[in-house]
């Protein structure tokens, strides 16, 4: 079962935390980012995997509905509001529930079961039809012969290929998928970011977004939200990730703390 993305969406910061505080007794549900507007919202899934958002109707400059009517590409809506009207406009844009002000627990607890039911089975029938994908075997260990550095073995296709930690640079998380950057070229995977973390020291590699871990070696400095890496590539500090991202790196002295 994987974790279920979501997006608050709410002009309300109440009605934000009391969602907030729902989603975090669930342990199948993840807070991607919670969002005060409706063009918030939007910047948020051209940038995130959403694969449920929590959206009111009745907000100032573009309502829940006519915001989800403007989508190309919509994740699943659980609509909230306190005008009981509305219901049936949930109907047009194939709302996956409705939920009234004041959401009590066990009616949230209801339409997250139901949601959770949707998104997993069309996961699951989107894995059976997609081709089969390179499998990761993640393995770590170093060689009898003290000079061989640590490694790892990722499967790619159909060998087993054998990776220095000191080449690794930078992973990039491709929702199922895995690219992992190295100093002699990058390789897909069929693994997760958040596995392959587990696999690898975690003194020597760190999370600084959803989508991107990097190896503290690499890091040649910090410019504002962005790390640096010694190959001259920025990649974005993710805003849940800032704090324990800059007190790691300046801790380990890869850069004065100034």
């Amino acid at each position: 079962m994987s974790t279920i993305k979501c997006l608050i969406v709410d002009d309300e910061p109440l009605a934000i935390k009391v969602i907030e505080n729902y989603l975090q007794r669930l342990s199948e549900f993840e807070i991607v980012a919670k969002c005060e507007s409706a063009i918030d919202a939007f910047n948020v899934l051209q940038n995130e995997k959403v694969d449920l958002m929590f959206l009111d109707i009745n907000m100032p400059m573009l309502t829940g509905i006519d915001f989800v009517k403007s989508l190309e590409k919509k994740p699943e809506v659980i609509l909230t509001t306190a005008y009981r009207e509305y219901a049936l406009e949930g109907f047009e844009i194939s709302a996956l529930d409705y939920l009234l002000k004041p959401i009590s627990f066990q009616r949230f607890l209801k339409a997250a079961n139901k949601a959770s039911q949707l998104i997993n089975t069309k996961e699951a029938a989107n894995s059976k039809t997609q081709p089969k994908a390179p499998q990761a075997v993640v393995s770590s260990g170093t060689s009898s012969n003290s000079e061989e550095p640590p490694y790892i073995f990722l499967k790619v296709e159909k060998k087993m290929v054998k990776v220095a930690l000191e080449d690794i640079i930078y992973m990039e998380s491709l929702k199922d998928y895995l690219r992992v950057y190295t100093s002699n070229g990058e390789m897909v995977v069929h693994y997760t970011l958040t596995k392959i973390l587990e696999n690898l020291p975690e003194d020597e590699f760190i999370r600084i977004h959803r989508s991107y871990a990097i190896s503290l070696k690499k890091v040649n400095a910090i410019e504002g939200n962005q790390v640096e890496l010694k190959n001259g590539k920025m990649l974005p500090i993710g805003r849940l990730y800032q704090q324990i991202v800059k007190d790691t790196i300046y801790s380990k002295g890869i850069m004065p703390n100034s």
